[in-house]
């Protein structure tokens, strides 16, 4: 059996590889990877640092899983997504579980609950690969609610050990990728943008630091995780976020998801 196995997927590699260039790669993609891993979806994004991220491909059993992907995520919501935090860390390679990147408080955000929970998925694992010093292509494949079980550690580790030659063939595929018009203008950094849309919006006036930490909870992040991604103490961290919640007269972070969730959107 494991020999048949065998061969089968020599042939989907094979088909994969002749596939680059051509405009049914990605499907060539997703049949190779259903051989080492059974999903239920797939969709490919291009994240960029400063420009608004880009769906190139998608297939789902359920229609429901990404029914608000124009209107919600790619408007605004995938600031809050791990994978696209990772990706303006610098990550570009690789096979990442959503769940090893996302902040320790990620499932008890207002995104993962209004947002994120709401799609049906219960895992997703991405294929990360570089178009550009700061473009990175992401290819994610999801579990929903249909199938019920998340992705075992025995699953990635079959499907990683495929994840260099997988993410060449994808930076291959891609090299000439460019954003679509009226995609391709380079945006001003997020934390600056969330402030001034604040400020006309709400008449709120953030400072710098206060917009990195209103992001950061909005992502998932507790005051020791924002203390060690923006390198200051617990304490300060504490302080940043009572001004922040003074500021906008509000007191949970379910209020500050309500409050900035729209303003995102519109940035």
């Amino acid at each position: 059996m494991s020999r048949i196995f065998d061969v089968r997927l020599d042939k989907a590699m094979a088909d994969l590889v002749n596939a680059s260039g051509s405009a049914n790669f990605p499907e060539a993609l997703s049949y190779f990877v259903a051989r080492q891993v059974h999903f239920d979806n797939l969709i490919i994004i291009v994240y960029h640092k400063d420009h608004t991220p880009q769906e190139l491909y998608r297939e789902s059993e359920d229609p429901l899983v990404y029914e608000k992907m124009q209107t919600h995520y790619l408007s605004g919501a995938y600031m809050l997504d791990p994978f696209y935090h990772v990706v303006r860390s610098g990550i570009q390679t690789g096979i990442h579980s959503i769940f090893d990147l996302a902040p320790d408080q990620f499932k008890f955000t207002s995104y993962f609950n209004e947002y994120y929970d709401k799609t049906t998925l219960i895992d997703e694992f991405a294929l990360f690969a570089p178009l550009g010093l700061e473009t990175t292509l992401t290819a994610c494949f999801g579990r929903d609610e249909s199938r019920g079980t998340k992705f075992s550690k025995t699953e990635l580790k079959h499907i990683r050990s495929f994840e260099k030659v997988l993410s060449a063939l994808c930076t291959q595929h891609w090299k000439d990728y460019q954003p679509k018009e009226g995609k391709n203008i380079s945006l001003p950094p997020v934390t600056e943008r969330l402030r001034d849309a604040v400020f006309t919006q709400h008449d709120i006036s953030l400072s710098p630091r206060q917009a990195e930490v209103a992001l950061h909870i909005l992502q998932g992040h507790s005051s020791l995780s924002i203390s060690l991604n923006l390198n200051i103490s617990k304490e300060t961290v504490k302080v940043f976020r009572k001004q922040l919640y003074a500021k906008c007269q509000i007191s949970s972070q379910a209020e500050l998801f309500a409050l900035l969730m729209p303003v995102i959107s519109s940035i």
